[in-house]
């Protein structure tokens, strides 16, 4: 214990910050590119919708080391697009944006993917009506569409969300390990193990698992619910006369 409690008034609970600013501001691009991507999607014919699909969903099925190697290609300095970058705008990936591109490439399918699922299974007997009673096209879509997809794309977010937080090999690649800067707790939680100190290791793996309990409850309460009783859960938070 009193090894615990030594190592607990010395953490460094840098990893938790880098962590969760990379996860939100992830989540928070992919939340609104993922709407924009599935919305086009779910337009197209068969044959098309199945090669972009594929593509958009490719983060998802191949190891975060190959998404990393590609984002490495991509962003490097020796590189064109990279060297443009650095000599236009003086960015560079290795830093904390390195960890926020690379979070956002990994975690955009889950979101893509639940945002399609979610209006493909809008009633499109609603839709009709909207055009009948004069709608237009976007005021359809933001006031018919997304709140009965509401379930569906708030999973999809936290989903979204938990991938970015926990995202390991491609941030690696593309934006290192540099402490308070790119260190997440995934690169901590190896850097400690490679160092044998496993203590340090099972509190942040211990943080990790109170994070993704929160973040499956949630999931689980938003799947349970219906479109209507969403709707109205997200007018009572912002309150009903905003």
């Amino acid at each position: 214990m009193e090894e615990l409690r030594s190592i607990l008034q010395a953490f460094d609970w840098s990893p938790l910050w880098i962590s969760l600013k990379t996860g939100i501001v992830a989540t928070i691009i992919c939340f609104f590119l993922g709407i924009w991507l599935a919305r086009q999607v779910v337009r197209l014919g068969p044959k098309t919708k199945a090669v972009l699909d594929g593509i958009l969903t490719l983060p998802m099925v191949v190891a975060p080391t190959v998404a990393g190697f590609f984002l490495l290609l991509l962003f490097s300095l020796k590189r064109p697009f990279g060297a443009w970058l650095y000599g236009t705008f003086d960015l560079k990936i290795q830093t904390w944006l390195g960890c926020v591109i690379a979070a956002s490439v990994i975690a955009l399918p889950l979101m893509y993917r639940n945002a399609r699922a979610a209006f493909e299974q809008v009633d499109v007997d609603l839709i009709y009506a909207g055009r009948t009673l004069g709608m237009s096209e976007r005021a359809i879509f933001w006031r018919v569409i997304i709140p009965e997809a509401g379930p569906g794309i708030a999973s999809g977010t936290i989903l979204t969300f938990a991938r970015a937080l926990g995202e390991y090999g491609a941030t690696s690649m593309l934006a290192g390990n540099i402490a308070h800067k790119t260190g997440t707790i995934s690169q901590r939680i190896a850097l400690v193990i490679s160092n044998g100190d496993y203590l340090t290791a099972g509190i942040w793996v211990l943080i990790m698992l109170a994070i993704a309990f929160v973040i499956l409850l949630a999931m689980n309460l938003i799947s349970g619910m219906s479109a209507a009783d969403f709707t109205e859960a997200v007018y009572d938070a912002g309150g009903k006369d905003g």
